[in-house]
């Protein structure tokens, strides 16, 4: 989607203001990256948005709707720079059962209420990670399951009807589901 004027106008400031980088596409070449782009999961999940990258320059991105970034994703500047997306730490749950039957019914409780969910293992076991959130956690304790509080970049799975990456203008969109109020 070409930027205009009157969408630039929340991202530009008046009067001797640094000029804001704009980003606009994916990039999948094999160039490195030389800006550091550090974003929570929600914030990953907008299309539209002004940040600060590592360096500090302010950018606006204008991805193509329903783009979820990925950590370790790059994209591409109108000027040419490579900015690289890497998931910021955040609060969440991290639920782990005695067996894989109560771990699957854990799951399946929260798919069934859209939540995003991360699932993986560590030399602990099989894990399922989710936003802290107070609710869930008191029904996560209810299934049976060991509910901990960490601190952590959040990559959940991106969904049954979305596949891991998606290209622009493809028709392929976001398909997770937030928890309301991310």
């Amino acid at each position: 989607m070409p930027i205009n004027n009157e969408m630039l106008e929340d991202f530009v400031m008046p009067d001797a203001a640094p000029a804001v980088l704009l980003i606009e596409a994916l990039y999948d070449g094999g160039a490195p990256a030389t800006e550091v782009l550090e974003l929570d999961f929600s914030t990953r999940t907008k299309s539209r948005l002004r940040a600060r990258l590592a360096s500090g320059v302010e950018a606006g991105l204008f991805l193509s709707r329903g783009t979820i970034l990925r950590g370790g994703q790059k994209l591409q500047s109108r000027d040419g720079r490579i900015v690289e997306v890497r998931s910021a730490p955040e609060d969440l749950l991290e639920a782990r059962c005695a067996s894989s039957l109560e771990l699957a019914r854990a799951a399946f409780h929260l798919g069934n209420r859209h939540v995003a969910v991360q699932v993986g293992r560590d030399a602990g076991g099989d894990w399922l990670r989710i936003q802290a959130d107070h609710v869930l956690e008191g029904m996560l304790v209810g299934l049976g399951a060991l509910v901990s509080s960490l601190r952590a970049p959040f990559e959940p799975e991106a969904g049954a009807y979305a596949h891991g990456h998606q290209h622009p203008g493809d028709g392929s969109g976001a398909r997770i589901h937030l928890m309301a109020g991310h």
